[in-house]
């Protein structure tokens, strides 16, 4: 396993975005938008054949010509006298059947993201993804926070839609997030860095749902973008939204009739217009959504 970076440019102050894959792929999504408005330029790759398995054997004329392994690339761009740096990863490192990092493997993965981070001097590191929410498709999803340090809540609290994570209802200010989210936040911490993560809601009856959510990714974006001071056209993320809302309304429709009522009541309570539903109808709703997707697509980021 091998860290391999292609040039050294000068960048002066650089600030680092990294993402992976996940539920709704709300990080990659918001990240490789970025890393498109911004035209960043590949810089380096942590090489995967310690970290992953095949994904598949390439065979030509009956003869295997490869192994295809997941790409994790960084990419690099200068931006004023400031520099930025991102981080894509095809896949986390993790055990069989598991869709989140964990163990040495994962250990490992984010701490060579973060060696390339201090290799250019980085003062902070954002990382991004999901959040299950008890919120509704048709509500612009909040972007919840989490940080490594008391002044960096502040600052993340200054702008419009974004909610500690720490703030959020049921969550007692306390919470966990799971995968390279969470582990390179703590070891961007040990190591010195700044470090935050930004997560967009996802409503809990779609958490298990086998498509992107780029309404969550569009709202992770904007917070992100005004941290980092870069204008963002947002237009490619609506069009995929608008995609995706044809999909998202199908399937609501096809939902039970009482699971719809529920639903709808707490639409009505975050709207300010009616009573709320008990913790009770959340994991009711979730259970009977939940059978729509036994066939498996991965689990929470972050749930409440």
């Amino acid at each position: 396993m091998s860290l391999r970076l292609y040039k050294e440019p000068d960048l002066g102050e650089v600030e680092m975005v990294a993402s992976w894959p996940g539920m709704g792929n709300v990080g990659v999504i918001a990240v490789d938008t970025l890393r498109g408005q911004v035209h960043a330029e590949e810089l380096g790759e942590i090489e995967p054949y310690d970290l992953f398995f095949p994904r598949k054997a390439v065979i030509k004329a009956g003869i295997l010509e490869e192994l295809e392994f997941p790409v994790n690339k960084f990419y690099y761009r200068k931006l004023g006298d400031k520099g930025l740096i991102l981080f894509l990863a095809e896949e986390q490192p993790a055990a069989a059947g598991r869709m989140y990092a964990e163990g040495a493997k994962g250990y490992q993965m984010a701490n060579m993201v973060l060696d390339v981070a201090a290799r250019f001097g980085c003062r902070r590191v954002y990382t991004s993804g999901a959040a299950i929410a008890s919120s509704h498709h048709l509500q612009r999803p909040r972007v919840w926070a989490a940080t490594s340090a008391l002044g960096l809540n502040k600052e993340v609290r200054r702008y419009e839609n974004t909610v500690l994570m720490s703030e959020i209802e049921g969550l007692e200010e306390q919470g966990n997030i799971t995968g390279l989210n969470g582990l390179l936040l703590g070891l961007a911490k040990k190591r010195g860095l700044e470090s935050i993560c930004l997560m967009g809601e996802i409503p809990d009856y779609l958490s298990r749902a086998p498509f992107p959510y780029p309404r969550a990714a569009k709202s992770v974006l904007e917070v992100l973008s005004r941290l980092l001071g870069i204008e963002v056209d947002y237009d490619p993320l609506d069009r995929m939204a608008e995609r995706i809302d044809e999909v998202v309304e199908t399937l609501y429709d096809s939902l039970p009739p009482e699971v719809l009522e529920r639903i709808e009541q707490r639409r009505t309570s975050l709207e300010g217009k009616g009573s709320g539903i008990t913790d009770d109808d959340a994991s009711w709703i979730r259970e009977h959504v939940d059978d729509l997707f036994k066939k498996g697509h991965g689990s929470d980021e972050r749930s409440s």
